[in-house]
C-alpha cells in the first residue's frame, strides 16, 4: 500500500503491518521462497515479534506495540559479495541518522551495528543476505529499537529507549518513515559507489572510537582502543602487544569494567 508519510522513491513504500509475527524477518524470507516476485524497499512490521533475534542468536525483547521491530528488503545485486560490510555500514547510518534528526541527539553505532546512546543500547540490527550464483540477491535487514517502552527485564541491564531518555511517546509510524528515508538515501550513496563516504561516515559515529576501553576475547579480558574498522568489517584494536583484528564472534565489549 502507498503511505504519503513515506517520502523515499522505494524503501517504505510497500509496508506489511502485522499484528503479531515470530520474526519479521523470517516472515519476509517466506513471502521470498514463493514464486510472486517481493518489491525491492519492502517493509514488514509488526506490532508485536515473540521471536526476535538478535547478532549471534541473542534474544530480543519488545513489549508489543511500544517500540519498532521491522524488515526491509534491498537487493544489492550491484555489491560485490565481498564487499558485503557496506550493507552494515548503510543500514547502521540510515538509523543513526534519522535517530538524531528526529530527537537531537547524539547516537552511536556499537561495532558492527548496534545503535547506541551513551553506554546503553537503543536498538539492533540483523542482515540476512541470500546469495545466489556468488551474488547477493536479497538482503532480508531486522531491525529492533527501542522506542516507547519504559520497563526492560531485569537480565538486560544495558537497555534504553527513547522514552526514557526524552520522558515523551513517539509516533512509530514516523520514525520508521525517517528510518526509511535516510536509509535509502545512504543506500544510494552506495549504489553511486560512494564508499569512501560511507566508510568515513561509519568511522565518524563509532562507539569509543580511540577511546581506551575493556574488552574480552578468549576467555582474556584486555584492554585496547579501538583504532578502526577493515573494509571487510574486521574490527581494529590497538592493545598492549600490538594491533589486532577481530570478528564478530571473537570480541566482546565490557562496560564499566573495572580491573582487579
Amino acid at each position: 500500500m502507498q503511505n504519503n508519510i513515506f517520502s523515499g522513491l522505494f524503501v517504505g513504500q510497500n509496508l506489511v503491518t502485522l499484528k503479531e509475527v515470530g520474526s519479521t524477518n523470517n516472515f519476509l524470507k517466506e513471502l521470498l521462497s514463493n514464486s510472486k516476485p517481493v518489491a525491492e524497499g519492502t517493509v514488514i512490521m509488526a506490532e508485536s515479534q515473540y521471536a526476535g533475534r538478535g547478532q549471534q542468536q541473542n534474544r530480543w525483547f519488545s513489549e508489543a506495540g511500544k517500540n519498532l521491530t521491522f524488515s526491509l528488503l534491498l537487493k544489492p545485486v550491484f555489491l560485490p559479495l565481498m564487499q558485503q560490510f557496506e550493507l552494515t555500514r548503510v543500514v547502521s547510518l540510515g538509523v543513526v541518522s534519522a535517530l538524531q534528526q528526529a530527537t537531537g541527539l547524539p547516537m552511536q553505532i556499537k561495532w558492527p551495528n548496534d545503535i547506541y546512546y551513551g553506554d546503553k543500547k537503543l536498538g539492533g540490527i540483523l542482515i540476512e543476505n541470500l546469495v545466489q550464483g556468488g551474488q547477493i540477491r536479497n538482503s532480508v535487514i531486522g531491525i529492533g529499537l527501542n522506542i516507547n517502552q519504559l520497563d526492560f527485564p531485569a537480565d538486560l541491564p544495558g537497555a534504553v529507549s527513547l522514552r526514557q531518555i526524552l520522558h515523551r511517546d513517539y509516533d512509530l509510524k514516523i520514525i520508521l518513515a525517517e528510518i526509511c528515508s535516510h536509509t535509502e538515501a545512504w543506500y544510494l550513496k552506495l549504489k553511486a559507489g560512494k564508499v569512501s563516504e560511507i566508510r568515513k561516515q561509519y568511522l565518524h559515529t563509532l562507539y569509543r572510537l580511540n577511546q581506551a576501553g575493556y574488552f574480552k576475547a578468549d576467555e582474556l579480558v584486555f584492554k585496547g582502543t579501538i583504532t578502526g574498522v577493515r573494509d571487510n568489517g574486521l574490527l581494529i584494536i590497538d592493545t598492549e602487544t600490538g594491533e589486532k583484528e577481530f570478528n564478530l564472534k571473537q570480541i566482546q565489549f565490557l562496560i564499566n569494567h573495572i580491573p582487579r
